[in-house]
């Protein structure tokens, strides 16, 4: 086989053979196919598209391209999830525990946060002494021992993805249904979970602004599940405004333990809870959503969620010290309140803006390798549908510079729009759709 005749057949919109992807993906793995074929290769797909089954080998090729982690001698039943970033989106550190608690094992491997989608691990990093980086032997020893293991990514996992993505990102490829399928699918697969909750995000703050655009991806991932033999089920979720309250690293942590310990915003518990609900049921916990609902509320109420958080952090070397008392995690040394300028009902909290404000006050990255301050963000008191008072609080900034938190507060308060008239609240979900 030669890359050129494989990039001209797809340029010319025909379907490749696994042979044909797998000779493809091995030789950019290898580096034997040089990136200006790997990137010509990715522009065909980007405007030829791909079938499931070219989807689907493609995504088992790259997942195959480096290490495969085998769970069955360690767990009877792994489960996972994934969500495409948000902004105020913690709710792996909730969902994690709450489920491990229920009794269902978790392992999962998490990213950093770039541009305005905050990164779990970068969440966890506020957390002093946390390890977020295990050997796959540590991995699986902390699976089977305590049943939940939180970490970044291995570069051992899927490395074909990671050629890949590089190059995408620097050749207008990102936005290919495909290519962003098969990329978040392969290191899933290559985790090992044999059940994988999809959270996919839609609206201001999402990759995928419209619900028929993450519908879209979403199908393309629940295919490749099916036909990869796992069970896969993907929620399409708002993101439209921020999830919960607090956007920023140690902020989100905090109300993370809050959910935890049985309280936290309305709108994230229930996020919650959802996404957890249909791990219990993918791993047969659970038969219908009221059993799972009633199962996890319980873990909520009797403290064994919590619990399960504190002897995840502290499997992974963190300072439990500050899971019990959230007050000794870093604090920022400016702190503004800032009131509503107008009564009136919320008609928008721009998510994009409101997340890309937390980034210019350090809580994020602009680019790979940025610094992290942990300690910085914004906390959102009131949600779409909202009816505010002038001069009830409206947001918070938490910053460690004066002239960054003064940008923020013109933005943030920019990202509040209001109407004399009643809004309606935003939904949390828009769709679920299962694997057939």
């Amino acid at each position: 086989m030669r890359a050129v005749d494989i990039i001209i057949k797809k340029r010319d919109g025909g379907e490749l053979s696994r042979a044909e992807i797998e000779f493809f993906v091995q030789g950019m793995t290898q580096g034997e196919i040089p990136d200006y074929q790997v990137a010509a290769w990715a522009m065909a797909v980007y405007f030829q598209g791909m079938t499931a089954r070219e989807t689907t080998d493609l995504t088992l090729a790259m997942a195959r391209s480096g290490e495969v982690l085998d769970l069955s001698d360690t767990v009877p039943f792994a489960v996972d999830k994934h969500s495409t970033g948000g902004v105020g989106d913690k709710v792996t550190l909730v969902v994690e525990p709450l489920v491990a608690a229920c009794g269902v094992p978790v392992g999962k491997m998490s990213g950093r946060g770039l541009g305005y989608s905050g990164g779990t691990v970068d969440k966890l990093e506020s957390i002093p002494g946390y390890r977020a980086s295990l050997s796959t032997e540590s991995f699986k020893r902390q699976l089977k021992e305590i049943g939940v293991v939180l970490t970044g990514q291995s570069a051992d996992l899927a490395p074909a993805d990671g050629k890949l993505y590089a190059l995408r990102d620097v050749t207008g490829t990102v936005d290919s249904i495909p290519l962003i399928a098969s990329s978040v699918m392969s290191k899933k697969i290559a985790g090992g979970a044999q059940a994988i909750v999809l959270d996919v995000k839609a609206g201001s703050g999402a990759f995928m602004p419209t619900v028929a655009e993450a519908a879209k991806l979403a199908q393309a991932m629940v295919e490749i599940g099916r036909i990869a033999g796992r069970r896969v089920v993907a929620l399409i979720s708002d993101m439209n405004q921020p999830l919960g309250h607090a956007v920023g690293n140690t902020l989100e942590v905090k109300e993370a333990i809050e959910t935890l310990r049985g309280a936290g915003p309305h709108d994230f518990r229930e996020h919650c809870l959802e996404v957890a609900g249909h791990l219990l049921r993918l791993a047969g916990k659970a038969r219908t959503p009221k059993a799972a609902r009633a199962r996890l509320e319980a873990a909520l109420a009797d403290g064994s969620a919590f619990a399960k958080f504190r002897q995840l952090v502290e499997a992974q070397g963190g300072d439990v010290r500050v899971i019990e008392n959230p007050d000794l995690l870093p604090k920022a040394s400016l702190v503004e309140t800032v009131n509503a300028p107008r009564s009136g009902y919320l008609r928008e909290v721009n998510a994009r803006e409101i997340g890309l404000a937390s980034v210019d006050l350090g809580a994020g990255r602009a680019k790979k390798g940025d610094s992290i301050d942990h300690a910085v963000g914004l906390v959102i008191h009131h949600k779409v549908g909202d009816r505010v008072r002038k001069g009830e609080p409206l947001f918070t900034i938490h910053a460690n510079d004066a002239a960054q938190l003064k940008a923020a507060k013109a933005r943030v308060l920019a990202a509040h729009r209001f109407s004399a008239k009643k809004v309606e609240p935003l939904p949390l979900f828009y769709e679920v759709l299962r694997g057939r």
